[in-house]
């Protein structure tokens, strides 16, 4: 195996990302996987750790028990909305006000 097969073979993975409130998020700082009450924060944070290369989205998955769809969903609503886009009680709020955004 030369070195270059070996760098793409054990993907660097950051020590470190910022997290959705600009502090520093590890693997150790992430919610614990027995997560069962899912707030805002700790979506983001999931987000957010995936986004920076510190989970894989599959990793993440399996960590705290998500399907693809849900994970995707939390995904896209950060990405339109911020934060503010991962509270239950305003995600129709937020998918209304992205569907009349697209039709403009």
């Amino acid at each position: 195996m030369t070195l270059e097969a070996a760098r793409v073979e054990t993907k660097a993975r950051p020590a470190q990302v910022i997290g959705p409130l600009g502090e520093p998020l590890t693997l150790d700082s992430l919610p614990p996987p027995s997560t069962s009450r899912w707030v805002v924060r700790r979506k983001a944070e999931v987000v957010a750790a995936v986004n920076g290369g510190l989970l894989s989205v599959d990793e993440a998955c399996d960590r705290y028990s998500l399907t693809i769809e849900e994970f995707a969903g939390w995904q896209r609503a950060v990405d339109r909305s911020g934060m503010a886009g991962l509270r239950v009680t305003r995600i129709q709020h937020y998918k209304s006000l992205y569907e009349r955004q697209q039709k403009f």
